[in-house]
């Protein structure tokens, strides 16, 4: 359904508010250099500082300037399920053509609670589910075995994952267990190369933001199974894979973008503050090493 290089967009800010003119640039920048699909509002888009008129908003300005060039995942994700299915039924009607959906935060539910959680979604909102797993962030980890129960529950409603988890091994077990026609995308950069062989293909990209051709490139290579090539443009992106994590995400990115055009600024929303200078500095470095800058 999805595949190749999905950019986890930014949410640019212009003296504290949504910049709409600059996110719009930015979705026309992406889609002419290769992207093939969008991500707005998740955490790289800062969702969780937007209030829900701008959430909304977002999703909305992103669907209208893909204009049905690409698919739009927007993230739809919350603690509080019904917020989540609210988020996805706004979703829908803007047009939208899956949900991006994060283990719920905080709350830390038990994986019987994830079931549940899902399951709700998936019963009362037709729009497909990419599950996102990222136990790093919400603390909750949402084990293969009921990645595998969801698919099997739900077949055309829950229908992928994101998965940030760092286990390579789980996308094997994803595979053996919801079957192949279920989507696997990467949710670490550094980890793209090694989840192709084992069955993942495509990655929701913090990196994509950034370097949008070169991300489409290596992800061509990789499903083509142009793996010397892979590998070349892999080692090419990696400083930066590796640079845009220095700080807090995402301000490393959002500053590499302000090195990179004039119509987009570095400013994030608190509590994420500037990236500091030694951040910069691994910024920079990346982007000359790549010759963007």
């Amino acid at each position: 359904m999805f595949s190749g290089s999905i950019p986890a967009l930014v949410t640019p800010f212009r003296d504290g508010a949504f910049d709409e003119p600059a996110f719009r640039r930015l979705v026309d920048w992406q889609i002419d250099n290769g992207s093939t699909a969008l991500v707005p509002v998740g955490t790289t888009g800062e969702s969780a500082t937007l209030d829900n008129d701008e959430h909304h908003d977002v999703i909305k300005v992103c669907i209208e300037q893909a204009a049905g060039r690409v698919p739009v995942i927007p993230g739809c994700g919350s603690n509080d399920t019904r917020t989540a299915l609210w988020h996805m039924n706004v979703a829908k009607e803007l047009g939208a053509d899956a949900a991006l959906l994060v283990a719920p935060y905080y709350n830390r539910p038990s994986q019987a609670g994830l079931i549940a959680h899902f399951s709700y979604l998936a019963e009362n909102c037709d729009l497909p589910i990419i599950l996102y797993n990222v136990p790093g962030r919400t603390v909750t980890d949402m084990l293969p075995e009921t990645v595998v129960t969801l698919a099997r529950r739900h077949p055309g409603r829950i229908v992928g994952i994101k998965d940030a988890s760092g286990d390579l091994q789980r996308i094997v077990q994803h595979r053996t267990g919801a079957g192949e026609g279920f989507c696997q995308l990467s949710g670490d950069d550094p980890l793209a190369l090694g989840g192709y062989a084992f069955g993942q293909v495509g990655c929701i990209s913090v990196t994509a933001n950034v370097a949008p051709r070169q991300c489409a490139d290596f992800h061509s290579a990789c499903l083509a199974g142009d793996y010397d090539r892979a590998r070349e443009l892999n080692e090419k992106l990696f400083p930066l894979h590796k640079a845009l994590f220095a700080d807090a995400s995402p301000s490393p990115t959002k500053y590499a973008l302000s090195r990179l055009h004039d119509w987009i600024t570095a400013d994030t929303r608190l509590p994420i503050a500037p990236c500091s200078d030694a951040a910069r500095e691994a910024v920079d470095a990346a982007l000359a090493g790549l010759g963007l800058v």
